[in-house]
């Protein structure tokens, strides 16, 4: 894709999503730009000779972003144009769906090759490799072929209802699936994100361990999602100090959070770093009143727009883990619109100094 064509963002249609806050975004979007060197639009941030800081989104795909030009070119509609104009204005990216569904090998090849050299994929892993339902009809067929009877008649099953040569058969698709990037060069981890009944316990240290081994050197990052990872409230000593060096011991990379504050699936921002190749910084937003609401809209929990105060707090957070990671990538997760990919291009303005 032509460098010229990151210098130029798309006029949002605010008809076609009925959001007068995609327009501030769009404005600030613009704004953003014009302190980016068009050189580096696209490109990782350099930190010294052997350093660098990656900042993205956590989906290009979302339904919000994809309608009447909020965030692509009008006539950006197949999914090959897609992602090569994305990869034209980020370096890195996040994979949402391989969560829901088991990623296709096939399409890992394709973004692969649709994709710049220096372009980078990080995947979520599948709902069942980190304890969590998933629909049984979102399987692969080989996989629900191979069910037991009991199972494959639910709607929803969860990794631990499965024989342990399914659980590795999960994992085993999952690798393979994704093979394509790794060869690549072009995968730069798998997101383990935990639900917040994953409790800080020497069985779910196990878990992990586990996992570590299981990615077979594959980078792993680990999202957990309650507080009491951090505050101590499971476990004599179980607090920041225990859960950071249990990540140091399986050489699992701690995700700094930034998300809503005070209930039971919040965690704190940490800015610290357990893997010396690899450091993760994930921006969920801060809508507190529909974070853990029951029957939310996905899209509707992530529904928030930094303010410019806001990134400027986060910036030293990244300063101080890329200080100490080769590698440190920053997802915008709040991917409503154009909220994601504005706050995005702020930050790497922010961060460009």
């Amino acid at each position: 894709m032509p460098r010229s064509r990151a210098t130029t963002l798309p006029a949002p249609d605010l008809d076609a999503v009925h959001d007068a806050g995609f327009a501030e975004a769009a404005d600030r979007a613009e704004a953003a730009l014009r302190r980016i060197p068009p050189s580096r639009v696209g490109l990782p941030i350099q930190r010294g000779a052997a350093a660098e800081i990656r900042v993205g989104t956590a989906s290009w795909t979302d339904p919000t972003i994809t309608k009447g030009g909020i965030f692509y070119p009008r006539g950006t509609t197949s999914a090959e144009d897609r992602l090569r104009w994305y990869a034209g204005q980020f370096p890195i990216v996040e994979v949402d769906s391989s969560y829901y569904s088991l990623p296709v090998r096939a399409n890992a090849q394709l973004w692969a090759d649709r994709t710049p050299d220096h372009f980078v994929f990080h995947l979520k892993a599948h709902a069942l490799m980190t304890g969590q339902p998933t629909e049984v009809a979102r399987l692969p067929e080989p996989l629900i072929d191979a069910l037991p009877a009991a199972l494959a008649d639910r709607d929803r099953i969860y990794a631990k209802d499965l024989p342990r040569e399914l659980q590795d058969a999960v994992w085993d698709h999952f690798i393979d699936a994704v093979s394509p990037l790794l060869e690549a060069g072009k995968l730069g981890g798998i997101l383990l994100q935990y639900p917040r009944w994953f409790l800080p316990t020497p069985e779910n240290k196990a878990e992990l361990a586990g996992a570590a081994e299981r990615l077979a050197g594959i980078p792993g990052a680990v999202e957990l999602r309650n507080r009491h990872w951090f505050d101590g409230g499971i476990g004599a000593g179980r607090g920041t100090d225990w859960t950071l060096a249990m990540l140091r011991e399986t050489g699992l990379t701690h995700v700094v959070v930034d998300g809503p504050q005070g209930l039971e699936s919040s965690v704190p921002l940490v800015p610290a770093v357990t893997t010396p190749e690899l450091a993760m910084v994930r921006l969920h937003g801060r809508r507190a009143a529909t974070w853990e609401a029951a029957r939310v809209p996905t899209v509707e929990r992530y529904r928030y727009l930094y303010s410019g105060e806001e990134l400027e707090r986060i910036v030293p957070h990244v300063d101080t883990v890329s200080a100490q990671a080769r590698r440190t990538t920053v997802f915008l997760n709040n991917c409503y619109g154009n909220y994601g990919t504005t706050n995005a291009r702020e930050l790497i303005a922010l961060l460009q100094g």
